[in-house]
């Protein structure tokens, strides 16, 4: 991946100083409990990229023009807290240069730091979880830095609003907030589901996305893949009117984890990709 550019844009566009956005990658695997690969998921992701039309329709824009740098990843872990550790400081360096900053995964763990670096910095946060799991996990497998736990602590520290869900453990309830929850099964008979979720956010809003909250008829690629999920209008519409609402100061996506010989999941997350920054710049 060395020297790559997102989506092969030329350099001028890739250069740190004049790109409005930061691609960080967290390419880390060492909690998932069923599929592995998560750590393969952002060199996909850039393949995938590279075939993909810069020209946005909906937005009538090319908002690669607004410069979007790649850092060089952090990928020397040698434990779920030295994870925890390392995409914290991180994630606290990269909001210092005050760009939007993107982060790509790895499995959803590595949100755990990311995301308290952004509570801290941000007052009034509010976190919105599009995924298929709860993740409200206090601690699981001996350590609160799992993939399970990926919105514990966030739950505990901000506004979190929880979109998709429709897969979790019993243990987790005590922790959940249910009138911020929107289940997958009640959302596709309640299409007021959409302004409810964005009133129930503060002004500020960091997005987590789980890409198994898509249905895996169109993302087999992922750790812990759910029946009954999201489609693509579905997601990208409630994206762009949350964007259109909210402040949003910066975004993850985790869980791509490619098979081989399957192109389409990574190329869908490179469209979702485009399309957020597409949405926040338009």
């Amino acid at each position: 991946m060395e020297n790559k550019t997102f989506a092969g844009i030329e350099a001028q566009y890739a250069d740190f100083n004049r790109s409005k956005v930061l691609l960080q990658s967290f390419p880390y695997d060492g909690t998932s409990t069923w599929g592995k690969g998560a750590d393969k998921g952002f060199e996909a992701f850039l393949d995938a990229a590279e075939n993909m039309e810069l020209y946005d329709i909906e937005t009538d824009s090319e908002v690669y023009r607004n410069g979007i740098h790649i850092v060089d990843e952090l990928n020397d872990f040698t434990s779920p807290e030295d994870m925890f550790h390392q995409t914290y400081n991180r994630t606290k360096e990269l909001i210092k240069h005050q760009r939007f900053n993107t982060f790509f995964g790895g499995e959803h763990s590595i949100s755990i730091g990311i995301i308290k670096a952004y509570y801290e910095a941000y007052e009034n946060l509010t976190v919105l979880q599009i995924d298929a799991h709860a993740d409200l996990r206090p601690s699981y497998e001996g350590t609160p830095y799992n993939h399970a736990c990926a919105l514990h602590d966030a739950s505990r520290h901000c506004n979190l609003v929880q979109v998709g869900i429709r897969s979790m453990d019993i243990s987790e309830k005590e922790h959940m907030d249910y009138y911020s929850v929107y289940f997958a099964d009640q959302m596709k008979y309640n299409d007021s589901w959409i302004n409810e979720s964005i009133k129930a956010m503060t002004d500020d809003v960091y997005i987590t996305f789980d890409l198994d909250a898509f249905d895996p008829s169109i993302m087999p690629a992922t750790g812990t893949p759910e029946p009954g999920g999201l489609d693509w209008y579905t997601v990208t519409n409630y994206l762009k009117t949350v964007f259109e609402n909210k402040n949003v100061v910066g975004f993850d996506i985790v869980e791509l984890a490619p098979i081989e010989g399957i192109s389409a999941p990574q190329y869908l997350v490179a469209k979702l990709y485009y399309k957020m920054l597409s949405y926040k710049f338009c």
